[in-house]
């Protein structure tokens, strides 16, 4: 098993894969110091000023000498990064891929042809407010109607949301209500409001869209004299319409993957983020979708993201999600590079460079053939970029808002969260696979420890296909499912 690894020809540093002592000799040197795994050191020495390299790229400058063999991180460098910039596009050459094997998924189709992968009933409620009648509703019809055959169980998702909000916050609140009743996991939802909120259930309904009124329910609780008995009778009427869906045959390309990070790791960039990558151009080769989103976590990465847009239009559209962000944080008066976490740091991550140059190898190599900002759902197939901050709950809720079917979430530290669709965790580290099997999907781990990729991929689509076919996630099983709605102005 190797020890440590040289990640691009061109890098000053080297990355310790399991724990090294001070003494040993890696990848040429010998070390002056223990270091950590995940932790970087140099290779050659580093004059005070000089950029540190890792991934072929910069990822920030040493603050004071260092020799070859001494330890590299955050009482040694710094970051490199400023607010918001100029940008050009210079576009990469990318070869059209070889389409990858074609595997067949089976889900369910709904009524405008979308297809989803589980077939659940939900209550949304409008309003944080009736929260804890929600969760009365789901719990009365579960203890009467039991395992509910036909479906994969009855949930609420709340929130605290939906009142005290204006301008930005309130149309989110509302738009990201809407895609979740109609996204198409859900078999059948009952939206739930108190009937005094300012997301008031009239405009909710009138400006909802195109939706299946066969599988919607709604139901304001000031207008009703018991609100739970008439919620678990509208339940009622959406199980009968939603019991006897049933499981078709398409192409895994009907897929739309929702790619996150949380928890990361040194590992986190050289085994389960460029393993996702590796799915990310597969499914894309085969027509599929697949969403990148974490804009803090792509400052310091994004003229590589911007370099492999499809056309001008698109590289605009990627400037305006970057240096947008930045001016959110600008606006508030807050550091633009606050990152990375204690955690991160912890596992071996100094700077937000190295964060964001790890975090965007979930991205693949493939162009990117659209942005997404607030309200936007999914149209164009292949790798999507989506507004949204780094947050893992946030994220997730709105990769699965923009219409993903399912998310691959990678984590070095390890988190049990799951949003409102199926959440695949997979571990950078064997350790952490080993010790937390109630949190992680799938070991990418191996990779580290002298498995391929190629191996790894095989066996992370043939899990895909598994949890697209019905397999529970770990998440799914331990009943781990949330959301958190993006909030960036002012409470009433």
């Amino acid at each position: 098993m190797k020890k440590s690894i040289v990640i691009s020809p061109d890098d000053s540093v080297g990355v310790a894969l399991a724990a090294l002592k001070k003494g040993e000799t890696a990848e040429g040197v010998t070390l002056t110091e223990d270091i950590v795994r995940g932790h970087k050191f140099a290779l050659k020495a580093i004059k005070a000023g000089e950029p540190v390299i890792k991934y072929g790229e910069v990822i920030g400058s040493a603050t004071a000498d260092i020799a070859p063999g001494e330890h590299i991180h955050t009482h040694n460098m710094k970051t490199c990064l400023e607010g918001t910039l100029e940008y050009s596009y210079n576009k990469r050459d990318i070869a059209p891929a070889a389409a990858g094997e074609s595997r067949t998924v089976n889900v369910y189709v709904r009524r405008n042809g979308e297809v989803g992968i589980r077939n659940e009933l939900w209550v949304i409620p409008t309003v944080g407010c009736v929260n804890a009648q929600a969760r009365a509703i789901v719990e009365a019809f579960r203890k009467k109607h039991g395992d509910l055959p036909g479906t994969d169980g009855c949930f609420t998702y709340t929130h605290p949301y939906g009142c005290s909000q204006i301008g930005e916050d309130h149309e989110r609140t509302k738009l990201l209500l809407q895609r979740m009743v109609k996204h198409p996991n859900c078999g059948g939802v009952l939206v739930l409001g108190l009937g005094c909120e300012n997301n008031r259930m009239d405009v909710f309904r009138e400006t909802l869209g195109d939706h299946d009124e066969s599988r919607t329910r709604f139901l304001v609780a000031q207008e009703v004299a018991d609100e739970i008995a008439e919620g678990v009778k509208l339940l009622e009427e959406l199980y009968e319409n939603a019991k006897n869906d049933r499981r078709v045959p398409r192409d895994i390309g009907c897929l739309k993957i929702g790619l996150k990070c949380g928890g990361s790791d040194g590992l986190s960039g050289i085994t389960a983020n460029p393993l996702v990558g590796r799915f990310s151009d597969y499914i894309a080769s085969v027509g599929g979708t697949s969403v990148l989103t974490e804009v803090p976590e792509m400052f310091g990465a994004e003229q590589l993201l911007m370099d492999r847009a499809k056309d001008e239009q698109t590289f605009g559209k990627i400037v305006s999600l970057i240096n947008g962000f930045k001016e959110y944080y600008q606006k508030y008066d807050q550091p633009v590079y606050e990152n990375p976490s204690p955690g991160n740091k912890a596992g071996g991550i100094t700077t937000l460079e190295d964060k964001s140059l790890g975090c965007t190898q979930k991205s693949g190599t493939r162009e990117v053939c659209d942005v997404l900002f607030d309200g936007d759902s999914l149209t164009a197939h292949g790798l999507n970029l989506l507004n949204g901050p780094g947050n893992d709950m946030v994220a997730v809720t709105n990769l699965a808002c923009a219409g993903c079917h399912l998310v691959l979430f990678t984590t070095g530290r390890g988190t049990p969260f799951g949003g409102f669709v199926p959440t695949v965790k997979i571990s950078t580290n064997s350790d952490l696979a080993a010790r937390k099997p109630n949190w992680i999907d799938f070991n990418a781990g191996g990779i580290a420890e002298g498995e391929t990729f190629a191996s790894k991929l095989a066996e992370l689509t043939d899990l895909v296909v598994a949890v697209a076919n019905g397999q529970q996630t770990v998440n799914e099983r331990y009943n781990s499912r949330d959301i958190a709605l993006f909030k960036t102005g002012v409470t009433l």
